[in-house]
């Protein structure tokens, strides 16, 4: 669908607003092709004089023979090429006539239809098929209803009222007119019904002719219908009948602000809603299970500080104590995953939770210490937040320990401060803890020191996460900081 940046870079000079009413119109595309069995090209005006136009958009028919293999978008064209377009373009009707098609000189029929936008024609709508369609075969009445449907919704456009104005259906989403498609009268009586329209209402109990009777006899009632003739915009709902799922669309047809009626396109999506929920339950039994294993591991934590209250050692306390921050850092992210309906976690409100946590047990009224979070990451893949949770958790932990003895920096009133800084490329995530404490030596070496934390560390970034490590005194002010980088998985 060609974009309002697109349709602009083609010079045209039409106002934003008439450039977002031929982007509608091209969100409708494919239903109109369908409907005509034919090619579309949409046309443009490069100047207000309507001797040379663009192309704007083309799209090719599912219910017919494409008319061109190749692509046309960009081209431009003058009147001589095209007196058909310049003729509808500047006498604001619609022109039917022949065209020879360039390389192969066959001749096209040609429907080039007004594109008003309130009081102004600002492009041109050109349907384009081969001559001898209708002589091919006898059209059935199939074709008759789709051909007449395409010819009511040509005089709308022609007229400015269609595309609805307001109309906010994802059209992306939508049934398409293969899919089945219902005539309906302005008392919702149904003067047609194709085929694949008649099988889906088989599928919710309608059966029988359908011919003349009310959508609200055949069990059709969703309020949202009644919506299509009240004002004109098309309308999606969706109805269920012995097991079935039907999307509807309703798009209401008039001429001179008078109701003709409306075409109801419906489809089974019976499949695509039983997946909807095998996924939904899917989601639902994985948040479960990360709120057991969160659960588990807030158990764990318990029984450690139990433990720990009744060892006598006081480094043995210590490693207790260590462990159950450990666990309650991974227990973080999944209590995240259990409240989120994907894989994906945001960095950094784990990052947020983890220095609240290390605000509340490292600080005291003596030892005040500040923790903040700057920048963000975005969501990160579950296996990746889960061991960066570890390593910033180890991270403040060491901070702490070594960066805010009792002695430094907490004189004359000062405060420290621990900073964690979250970046993101396309490639990488970033992640770097600074602080204004007493700084790491100028020789420091972070490979060759053998403490538990700093071991924890450098396995998880280098060898898990295949990342890069780097601890360092800060250049510009007092403190140290320690760098991380890790590679995101390429999709």
């Amino acid at each position: 669908m060609a974009t309002l940046a697109e349709l602009s870079r083609l010079g045209t000079g039409l106002s934003t607003q008439q450039l977002q009413h031929l982007q509608r119109l091209v969100a409708w595309w494919g239903i109109l092709a369908d409907l005509s069995f034919s090619d579309l090209l949409l046309f443009v005006p490069v100047d207000r004089s309507g001797e040379e136009f663009a192309i704007a958009s083309q799209i090719r028919p599912t219910t017919g023979q494409t008319l061109y293999q190749d692509d046309h978008v960009g081209l431009r064209v003058s009147d001589i090429d095209r007196p058909l377009v310049a003729s509808a373009y500047g006498r604001a009707e619609v022109i039917e006539g022949e065209v020879p098609i360039k390389p192969t000189n066959r001749r096209a029929s040609v429907m080039c239809i007004p594109i008003r936008h309130e009081d102004q024609i600002i492009g041109v709508l050109s349907r384009e098929l081969l001559p001898n369609f209708a002589e091919r075969r006898d059209p059935g009445e199939l074709e008759r209803t789709y051909l007449e449907a395409f010819h009511q919704l040509a005089k709308m456009i022609a007229a400015g009222t269609f595309p609805y104005q307001d109309n906010e259906v994802d059209l992306e989403q939508v049934p398409r007119v293969g899919d089945g498609m219902l005539v309906i009268d302005p008392e919702s009586r149904i003067q047609y019904a194709s085929p694949n329209a008649l099988s889906t209402l088989h599928r919710v109990g309608v059966l029988g002719n359908v011919a003349g009777r009310r959508l609200a006899d055949i069990g059709i009632r969703h309020p949202a219908i009644k919506a299509v003739s009240e004002r004109p915009r098309a309308v999606v709902a969706e109805i269920e009948s012995n097991d079935t799922a039907v999307q509807l669309m309703g798009m209401p047809i008039s001429e001179r602000d008078v109701l003709q009626g409306s075409l109801l396109l419906l489809r089974d999506i019976t499949e695509l809603r039983l997946r909807d929920r095998l996924l939904v339950s899917k989601d639902a039994t994985i948040r479960e299970i990360h709120h057991r294993v969160k659960n588990n591991l807030q158990t764990i934590s318990s029984l450690l500080r139990l433990q720990g209250r009744r060892v006598e050692s006081t480094e043995a306390k210590m490693a207790i104590d260590e462990s159950v921050r450990r666990i309650r850092a991974i227990a973080l992210v999944h209590e995240t995953l259990a409240n989120e309906t994907t894989d994906d976690v945001s960095l950094s409100e784990v990052a947020e939770m983890l220095a609240r946590t290390a605000q509340d047990s490292f600080t005291s009224p003596d030892r005040p210490i500040h923790f903040e979070v700057h920048g963000d990451a975005g969501l990160v893949p579950s296996d990746i937040v889960t061991p960066l949770a570890v390593v910033l958790n180890e991270l403040l932990q060491n901070t702490v320990d070594h960066a805010f003895t009792r002695e430094v920096p907490f004189t004359q009133g000062r405060t420290g401060l621990v900073e964690i800084l979250l970046d993101r490329t396309e490639s990488e995530i970033r992640m770097a803890v600074r602080d204004n404490g007493v700084g790491v030596p100028e020789d420091f070496d972070g490979d060759s020191q053998q403490g538990l934390g700093l071991s924890i560390i450098r396995g998880l970034v280098t060898t898990e996460l295949t990342g890069s490590i780097e601890v360092r005194r800060r250049a510009d002010t007092s403190g140290s900081e320690a760098l991380i980088e890790v590679p995101l998985p390429r999709n």
